[in-house]
């Protein structure tokens, strides 16, 4: 069973859309979320005058998942994102991860920087057109290497808080997760007619689409009867295509073939992209005993 985590979640100025910070009981990192136009209130505080990591995210309609991301390293956060607001017009918010006893080095950021890189990608939550090639990952001692991945489980742990998801993916969790994981069944959908044969696992709050699932090649919108499910059905349908043209399904042989692991908020979502249709999630996923998702959840919680 994973341990709890005390996490210390603060509103600068007393607005959930405002600027925040984050850490953890007896944790020294702090992670500061500030949108662009905060910038001037940002400089001011102690956290954005030291070295760290940095993410900046941004809107991008062609991107995956719509989230344009740069991640980089400073020693001054400041001077560092001041350049960036003359330069880089994509981004909207920015998180500043930083270390209240300044106990980390330019080694120790310079690793931090290309791990975050190397999740990034790997997750393919985001398009990164700045950081087209992942820095090389410094050599630490093993102790400074321990403690820098520590560090990094506690911002992985901290970001989705914040709204950032860009590391979030079926394979990477906190260690503290790994039972959880484990004990996650693969749950099926499959339609014999059309050759469709879907697996999803749910991970950490996520359900996850898998990597080589069988899904349908296009969404059929002209059943819907009332308006609304009309602008439902188009709505899935629109994420459907987007999913085609991001690569993230592929189509052969009139069928679509997922290429890589697809988050989704509910069973349901991710059933409709399989299936081409609305579909009660709950209901259709089933685990290798047969046994439906929405049985399972129940069984689980009681």
């Amino acid at each position: 069973m994973a341990r709890g985590k005390a996490v210390e979640l603060f509103l600068v100025d007393g607005t959930p859309g405002g600027m925040a910070t984050a850490g953890i009981a007896d944790w020294t990192g702090i992670l500061t979320s500030a949108r662009r136009d905060q910038l001037s209130q940002l400089y001011k505080r102690e956290e954005a005058n030291s070295n760290g990591v940095y993410i900046l995210l941004g809107n991008d309609p062609e991107a995956i998942e719509n989230t344009w991301c740069y991640i980089g390293k400073t020693e001054n956060f400041v001077e560092r994102l001041r350049d960036h607001d003359k330069k880089k017009p994509q981004w909207e918010k920015v998180v500043i991860i930083a270390s209240l006893q300044r106990s980390f080095n330019e080694g120790h950021w310079g690793y931090l920087e290309a791990r975050l890189v190397e999740i990034a990608k790997n997750a393919e939550r985001c398009s990164m057109p700045d950081n087209k090639q992942t820095p090389r990952v410094r050599k630490l001692s093993e102790a400074q290497r321990a403690s820098a991945e520590s560090f990094l489980d506690n911002m992985k742990l901290i970001l989705p808080i914040l709204g950032v998801n860009v590391l979030r993916s079926s394979e990477n969790t906190v260690q503290s997760d790994n039972a959880q994981i484990a004990s996650s069944p693969v749950f099926h959908l499959r339609r014999q007619k059309d050759g469709i044969d879907a697996s999803m696992q749910l991970i950490d709050g996520e359900f996850f689409l898998l990597k080589g699932s069988i899904v349908v090649a296009s969404w059929e919108t002209s059943k819907a009867r009332s308006q609304a499910t009309v602008n439902s059905y188009a709505t899935i349908a629109s994420r459907h295509q987007k999913l085609v043209s991001d690569g993230s399904i592929r189509i052969e042989n009139n069928r679509g073939v997922v290429t890589r692991d697809i988050a989704f908020t509910s069973p349901s979502a991710a059933a409709a992209i399989v299936l081409g249709t609305s579909a009660n999630g709950r209901a259709r996923w089933e685990n290798d005993e047969g046994q439906q998702y929405g049985v399972w959840e129940e069984d689980n919680n009681s």
